[in-house]
């Protein structure tokens, strides 16, 4: 009789092995990516320690407008904040961010206007690169427009939170769709 049981240890405990539980590979997985993200934002955190909570709220706002679909404010939040970001700043961190909403506006220019897919014709330069969340080889780039979209949202929310305290919850309840976003390039990062 103990034999028996054994056995069926050993068939739960192989399958477990065989067959890991889906629920808990996806919980990892989540937490690999929110601590990319944390690590992302506490590596931008110097580099954006100038900015005004005025231009930091309309940064947010940029990101949260394009992230419900409100493109034409979306348009009008990332003008406004460009508007607010020192043209004397020549720093590549502030300009990776001037990018960020250009990308970010250029893209819901063409949605505002029912243009679908991401736009190519605004994207960041080398120089702006060691700035964005996601820098993977040209060969691993599947979908250039949307790499470069997710960068600059990816890079908006994080100079956000990084700055704006007035929007610091508004964030938080949103942080979910963004580590979703950097999710989606797990593996090509080697996060798997």
């Amino acid at each position: 009789m103990k034999s028996t049981s054994n056995n069926a240890q050993q068939v739960r405990h192989h399958r477990w092995f065989l067959h890991p539980n889906p629920a808990r590979t996806t919980m990892e997985a989540q937490i690999r990516m929110e601590q990319f993200l944390k690590d992302y934002i506490e590596r931008l955190r110097p580099q954006y320690t100038s900015i005004t909570e005025k231009t930091a709220h309309e940064i947010a706002s940029s990101f949260f407008a394009f992230k419900f679909g409100i493109y034409a404010n979306a348009i009008n939040e990332c003008t406004i904040a460009l508007s607010l970001i020192p043209n004397s700043d020549n720093k590549e961190s502030t300009n990776a961010l001037k990018k960020a909403l250009l990308i970010v506006k250029a893209n819901a220019e063409d949605l505002d206007s029912s243009r679908v897919g991401a736009d190519l014709s605004v994207a960041f330069s080398e120089t702006e690169r060691p700035f964005i969340a996601v820098r993977l080889p040209p060969e691993k780039v599947e979908a250039p427009g949307t790499l470069e979209l997710d960068n600059a949202l990816v890079l908006l929310y994080a100079v956000a939170t990084i700055t704006s305290p007035d929007d610091e919850q508004a964030l938080d309840e949103h942080r979910k769709f963004v580590t979703k976003l950097l999710s989606a390039y797990k593996r090509a990062l080697g996060l798997v």
